[in-house]
C-alpha cells in the first residue's frame, strides 16, 4: 500500500467511476483499475461493489475511506511541518458558489488548521468575473469552470483572458439539467416540456453551457436566480428546468424527487497570475493538489 494507491482509491470513491477518476488523477483507466485491485488484494477485502461502470463503496470501503482521508491529511501536514519558512499574510481566493459549497469546506478547514496565521479571504462569483479579478490583482487565485472549446472560440476575449493566466485542472464536475419529477425523460432540448430555464448570473459558465445546449433545439427564456436552492424550488413548480453540477445536487438532499439529464463533464480550474504568487498560495495549492480528483466533503466523514 502506498500513497498514490490511496489517492487513486479516493478519486474512484468520489467519482464512482474508473473513467472519471482516471481523468482526475491523470492516469490511464487500466492503471486505475489495476491499482484498485492491488489495494483490495493487499487489504484482503472488496472496497467497491461493481455495477457495470458504476463503483459503489462496500461497508469495508466506507471504513477504509475514513482512514484514507486521515492518511492523506497527515502526509500533507508532515510535508508542511518540515518547510523552513511558513506561509503568512493574506490570501485572496475566488470561487464559484457551487465549488465553495460542495468541494472546499474540508480543504479550507484543513488549511486553517495548518496555517492559522494566514488570513484567507474568500470571494464568490461567476467564472468570468473571477477571472477578471485575478487578472486585475483583486484576487490572488480563483476556482472557475472551464468553458468548452466551442464556447471559448465564440468568446475570444474570455479565451484571451484565460490564456493570460496559469491554469490547472483541480476538479471535474458532472453538469446536469434538473427536471420536475413528472417530466418525461429527454434526449435533447427539443424534448423539454417546461416554460423556462433557471440558472445563476450571466457570467456563470454552467448557465452559458446550458443556454447553448437549449438553443440548439428550443428557445427557452432564462430565469436568473440567486442560489441553487432557489433553482430547485423553481424546478419544483413543474414548469422550469434548472442547471447545476451533480456535486451540489447530491449535497442538498432535496426533499422532493427530481429527474436529471447529463450535459457532460466540466473542469474546474485553479487560475492564477504567472510569477506573482504570495507565500500562502503554494500552501493553498498543495492542500488542493493533495485532494485533487475527489469530493472534499468526504474528508469530513
Amino acid at each position: 500500500m502506498d500513497l498514490s494507491s490511496i489517492e487513486i482509491f479516493l478519486a474512484v470513491a468520489s467519482d464512482r467511476s474508473v473513467t472519471k477518476a482516471a481523468k482526475a488523477v491523470r492516469r490511464a483507466p487500466s492503471n486505475v483499475t489495476t491499482r484498485v485491485q492491488q489495494l483490495e488484494e493487499d487489504l484482503g477485502v472488496s472496497l467497491f461493489s461493481r455495477d457495470g461502470k458504476k463503483m459503489t463503496l462496500t461497508r469495508e470501503g466506507e471504513t477504509f475511506l475514513a482512514y484514507s482521508n486521515r492518511l492523506v491529511a497527515l502526509v500533507l501536514e508532515a510535508r508542511q511541518a518540515v518547510r523552513p519558512v511558513a506561509p503568512s499574510g493574506t490570501l485572496r481566493v475566488g470561487t464559484m458558489e457551487s465549488t465553495a459549497a460542495s468541494r472546499l469546506p474540508a480543504a479550507l478547514t484543513q488549511f486553517n488548521q495548518m496555517w492559522p496565521e494566514v488570513s484567507l479571504h474568500l470571494t464568490m462569483g461567476a467564472s468570468r468575473d473571477l477571472t477578471r479579478d485575478v487578472l486585475s490583482d483583486a484576487l490572488d487565485c480563483a476556482l472557475i469552470a472551464r468553458p468548452p472549446k466551442t464556447m471559448r472560440e465564440q468568446d475570444s476575449s474570455f479565451d484571451a483572458e484565460l490564456k493570460a493566466l496559469e491554469m490547472e485542472p483541480i476538479f471535474v464536475e458532472e453538469l446536469l439539467i434538473v427536471l420536475p419529477s413528472g417530466h418525461p425523460s429527454i434526449k435533447s432540448a427539443a424534448d423539454l416540456r417546461v416554460g423556462s430555464l433557471a440558472a445563476l448570473e450571466p457570467g456563470c459558465t454552467y448557465r452559458r453551457i446550458a443556454e447553448n445546449w437549449a438553443r440548439k433545439s428550443s428557445a427557452l427564456p432564462t430565469s436568473e436566480l440567486g442560489s441553487y436552492h432557489a433553482i430547485l424550488a423553481s424546478v419544483a413548480t413543474g414548469n422550469t428546468a434548472g442547471v447545476m453540477p451533480r456535486s451540489v445536487l447530491d449535497l442538498m438532499h432535496w426533499p422532493t424527487p427530481v429527474q436529471t439529464h447529463q450535459l457532460g463533464p466540466v473542469e474546474t480550474l485553479l487560475v492564477y497570475r504567472r510569477n506573482d504568487r504570495p507565500s500562502a498560495f503554494n500552501a493553498f495549492h498543495e492542500v488542493l493538489s493533495a485532494t485533487k480528483g475527489r469530493d472534499l466533503r468526504l474528508a469530513t466523514h
